[in-house]
């Protein structure tokens, strides 16, 4: 079933009951087909912080936390934001006898929808800690080009690079795209780890703010800054992790890999 069957960008009633059926999931096949070939395209995770959680416990007393859902990004489906928002929200007066059931239930409901394992974690509203950025930061260099929407050409070598292998890790806030359906725009910060001849960091900054009017979903994106980079500049290893802002209480936060040993600890930033 396609995107525009879901309930994104649509008027909606919000549920008091608790249906899973509003899950709606989105194939990542269609997206990835001229990726299959790059090592690691489906290779990570895609984690979600939801900061709109809520049930009832034994006693009919509502309980509240942050959670942080993991979904592996070789299930065969994402899962539409909207509808995640609309579930959790169908769970506001549904009443648990624990914390570990209402976990296992959601766990339950949200793996057959992405087609793999899904796991929640929950955290007291007060202990999600904030992150700083590591790295090097390249937003105030002076890109030599821009360009209005994703152009994998833009990214190059470093003119004075040698044979040499280096290992860099380099950050963004500069990430903007659109959401394909609504049109409304996504904010990020993407942290890109890169072993192999230098890039050209002008270069990757220019090709980042090339997306600010791209019409993609936050996975789709990551996958394909992840695949031209992979393409265009060779890299021995590679990682992409975008963390984007919330909306909807929900920010999602896909990372792909080329080397399972090179996946980071997911974190939550100050924008976040």
């Amino acid at each position: 079933m396609s995107v525009e069957h879901s309930l994104l960008g649509k008027d909606t009633q919000y549920p008091t009951q608790y249906q899973p059926n509003v899950l709606f999931p989105i194939s990542r096949a269609e997206s990835r087909q001229q990726y299959l070939h790059v090592e690691g395209i489906t290779q990570g995770k895609d984690w979600w912080h939801v900061f709109e959680i809520s049930w009832l416990n034994s006693l009919g007393l509502p309980q509240v936390a942050i959670g942080r859902l993991t979904l592996p990004a070789n299930s065969p489906n994402l899962i539409e934001s909207k509808s995640l928002k609309l579930y959790f929200n169908s769970m506001n007066f549904t009443q648990f006898e624990s914390q570990q059931a209402f976990v296992e239930t959601v766990e339950r409901d949200l793996s057959n929808t992405a087609g793999g394992k899904v796991e929640l974690q929950l955290f007291q509203v007060d202990d999600l800690e904030i992150s700083k950025p590591q790295g090097i930061c390249i937003d105030d260099l002076i890109p030599e080009r821009l360009s209005e929407h994703p152009d994998s050409t833009l990214l190059k070598l470093d003119p004075a690079t040698t044979e040499e292998s280096v290992e860099i890790e380099l950050y963004s806030h500069l990430l903007r795209s659109n959401c394909p359906v609504t049109g409304q725009p996504d904010w990020g910060t993407i942290f890109i780890r890169f072993q192999g001849k230098k890039p050209c960091y002008r270069s990757i900054l220019a090709y980042i703010i090339s997306y600010r009017q791209h019409n993609g979903f936050h996975e789709q994106c990551v996958e394909q800054i992840f695949a031209d980079i992979w393409q265009l500049l060779q890299p021995e290893k590679l990682m992409v992790y975008a963390t984007y802002t919330r909306r909807g209480g929900l920010d999602i936060n896909p990372c792909r890999v080329s080397d399972l040993s090179w996946m980071p600890e997911p974190i939550r930033l100050a924008r976040q």
